[in-house]
């Protein structure tokens, strides 16, 4: 028996490759599915299985192409209905994986269709259970992300979560390995811990949602303090549910080299959301104007799927070489509308004499001293509410940068405020100095170093909010 976990950090999501005697199973694979093929060639395999534990919310799965390259049956648990063809497994199912086997778990809570599958080795042992969202290191799967137009409430998927891991899950051996869809970052639950598996015993004495309580007080654990979802949520749960477009398709389309004329003429008539995904030290210091950045270095994909219309065709200026990587990680989380791509990158923009924009760095000491002799100085802060609310600049305004698509977020902002924008380290803090530019904002300079530097600063006077905290 042989199970590798294959994790994408930017995602934070980890599929698995599991085999025995030849044949292998692929559980909650992503769209770009080479890894998984090569895998079985290299290791002389077949994959025989490719398992789903849900409709991914925060990715687009590789279940049909895969299945098309491999003829291996889509597996889903209980109350699914999909667009395409699938093996609808029952709860108790069994598979035979060479000498191994593999039981349906049907663990409604996180969605309807939510199933766990427990590996048993080659002498019927209990080894690991791959529990989707249902249950992660550290925490559950959050109850709310129900399908728009059903039946059933946040309150009422946290009870049948609340029923799944009292019957299914706790009943399991401390031995068992618990590998989850996904690790630290994660928006699919609260808190994350900050490992990418675990055992049954070790989350029975550390897992919140494991402890003994009554069902009333697990629903309200599991509830309370949700942030709202990514808005691409609800995107990549219709596109795994109903189907997409193959990859190979989509890559088409955004691997096709634009000249700079076509390029510009793109920008001209505004036809296409124009994203630039270098490193935001070279972003700042030069870029097509109009442009998003949204750099390959951060949690990208995430970010794009968040402040990204899916509508509309997008056209990518990247780092020389990087054209595919930018492409597919888009794919992963649903992006098919491309342009194409910027040949020979910003610089080719550059030479041909095209209006350039840059955006101004200033470090936390340069702010520390225009605070005291600048009237129109607003510090904007682009972290997350709980991140601002443990400490931030007296007198800034907290504006997330998810909440940046909403034109109407900047009512507040006057044409003469000087805004000084930063987050927690920089990256955030540059996607929204582009995005504010986009909307025809330009009094802004970005503070390199982000909340890290300025907190260090002993002339910056900082402040925290209890109310929020407590």
């Amino acid at each position: 028996m042989y199970i590798e976990q294959l994790y994408t950090g930017c995602l934070s999501e980890a599929a698995y490759y599991i085999e025995s005697k030849g044949e292998a199973a692929i559980i909650d694979p992503l769209r770009d599915i080479e890894d998984y093929l090569q895998m079985a060639e290299e290791r002389k395999s077949k994959i025989k299985y490719i398992f789903e534990t849900h409709f991914h919310a925060d990715f687009v799965s590789g279940h049909i192409d895969l299945s098309k390259a491999t003829g291996a049956p889509i597996i889903y648990g209980p109350n699914t209905e999909a667009g395409f063809q699938i093996h609808l497994a029952k709860d108790g199912e069994i598979f035979k994986l060479g000498d191994v086997s593999i039981e349906v778990l049907h663990t409604p809570g996180h969605t309807l269709e939510s199933t766990c599958y427990l590996l048993k080795d080659e002498k019927g042992k209990e080894h690991a259970v791959f529990t989707g969202d249902t249950l992660f290191v550290g925490d559950v799967g959050r109850p709310d992300l129900a399908q728009k137009g059903a039946t059933v409430t946040m309150d009422d998927l946290a009870g049948m979560m609340y029923e799944s891991l009292q019957k299914k899950i706790i009943p399991l051996a401390d031995d068992v390995i618990v590998y989850p869809a996904h690790g630290p970052g994660s928006s699919c639950g609260k808190n994350l811990g900050p490992q990418t598996y675990s055992t049954i015993g070790e989350e029975k004495k550390t897992n919140y949602a494991l402890q003994q309580q009554s069902k009333e007080a697990f629903i309200k654990a599991v509830t309370d303090g949700l942030a709202a979802p990514p808005q691409y949520f609800p995107v990549n749960a219709k596109i795994n549910k109903e189907g997409y477009s193959s990859l190979d398709a989509v890559m088409e389309k955004a691997l096709q080299p634009l000249t700079v004329e076509a390029f510009k003429a793109i920008v001209d008539k505004e036809e296409a959301i124009i994203l630039d995904t270098r490193h935001a030290d070279e972003f700042v210091n030069g870029f097509v104007p109009g442009s998003i950045f949204i750099g390959l270095e951060g949690r990208f994909a995430e970010w794009a799927g968040s402040l990204l219309p899916f509508d509309q065709e997008i056209a990518l200026v990247t780092e020389p070489g990087k054209e595919k990587e930018t492409a597919t990680r888009l794919a992963r989380v649903g992006f098919e509308k491309f342009a194409g791509y910027l040949e020979g990158g910003f610089e080719a923009w550059k030479k041909s004499g095209n209006t350039v924009d840059i955006i101004i760095d200033v470090a936390p000491d340069e702010l520390a001293m225009d605070i005291p002799f600048d009237n129109h100085l607003v510090v904007l802060d682009v972290r997350k509410e709980p991140e601002f609310a443990d400490g931030h600049v007296k007198d800034a305004v907290n504006l997330p940068l998810n909440d940046l698509v909403d034109p109407g977020s900047m009512a507040n902002i006057n044409d003469t405020d000087n805004l000084y924008v930063h987050c927690a380290g920089g990256y955030r803090s540059v996607i929204a100095c582009s995005m504010l530019k986009r909307q025809g904002i330009h009094n802004i300079r970005n503070i390199t170093g982000g909340w890290a530097a300025i907190k260090e600063e002993k002339k910056i006077k900082t402040e925290k909010e209890k109310s929020v905290l407590n």
